[in-house]
């Protein structure tokens, strides 16, 4: 069990570092244990309310982007109907099919192994380190190629290679302590994206991972003891709150700016942990 301050602080911490590329399973599992939580992270009742806070985040995501996703459905039935795929929204939406195979597949193949790697506080303090130098490897060597007068357009002009790339990209986030976007994002700007369209591939792909995971995961949920739905209605809450105003802040952030920012914190939040972790 949690308590409802705890299920708060987790719910906000979740909200926001699903969408920014700091790893949301990474700080959900350390800092609980650098705080002395008494939590243990492979316990069903915690899993159930990571399930609830991705679903907060998920649908927070697919109500913010719901014209896009209007056009990218309806674009799916088009080259369905047609047999043919031709315009912007019609390529988007096989892309994000495409890119969404890797994780999907890992995910339900290694998941009891993925999940191990949750008990290991230290493990993940050295994942983050790691996601914070991918960060800064994928801004050196990204090389800008593919232009357009819109993100779309952009994204669009992918080719399926680098479709599946970022797919694979995506995949390394199964590790706790790799971001998902950090490295979806990262995937597109090798692929010769901006940061704009990047980052716009990376929520739009986020959207029916997280919410895949979450639903698959839901029965556990529905069932739950009625005694701990209460902390789990205060993570879910908070952490739509947080991922709103995370997805606001993010969509403008990355027309100006880079991952270079994140890459530090990532780094330094790494080290600071395990510094704490061994001083314990």
């Amino acid at each position: 069990m949690i308590s409802f301050t705890q299920a708060i602080i987790l719910g906000l911490v979740q909200g926001v570092t699903e969408l920014f590329p700091i790893s949301s399973l990474g700080h959900g599992v350390l800092l609980p244990a650098i705080l002395n939580w008494p939590i243990n992270e492979s316990n069903n009742f915690f899993l159930i309310f990571l399930v609830a806070t991705h679903l907060a985040t998920a649908l927070v995501l697919l109500v913010f982007f719901y014209k896009d996703w209007l056009l990218i459905i309806r674009g799916f039935f088009r080259s369905i109907g047609k047999r043919k795929i031709t315009d912007t929204y019609e390529k988007l939406s096989w892309f994000i099919i495409v890119a969404t195979i890797p994780a999907g597949i890992l995910g339900l193949l290694f998941e009891k192994q993925f999940r191990s790697l949750f008990a290991s506080s230290f493990i993940i303090a050295i994942f983050l380190i790691l996601n914070g130098l991918m960060l800064f490897l994928m801004e050196k060597i990204r090389h800008r190629k593919i232009e357009g007068s819109r993100p779309d357009e952009e994204i669009a002009k992918l080719s399926w290679k680098n479709t599946l790339g970022i797919g694979l990209s995506e995949a390394i986030a199964l590790l706790p302590g790799f971001s998902r976007t950090g490295a979806s994002l990262g995937g597109g700007l090798l692929s010769g994206l901006d940061h704009e369209a990047a980052a716009r591939f990376s929520f739009l792909l986020a959207t029916p991972i997280i919410l895949a995971a979450a639903v698959l995961k839901l029965p556990q949920l529905i069932q739950a003891d009625q005694t701990v739905y209460s902390p789990i209605l205060a993570g879910f809450i908070s952490a739509a709150i947080a991922a709103y105003f995370s997805i606001r802040f993010l969509t403008k952030y990355f027309k100006t700016h880079t991952l270079k920012p994140f890459a530090i914190y990532c780094i330094l939040a790494g080290l600071l942990s395990l510094i704490i972790l061994v001083l314990k």
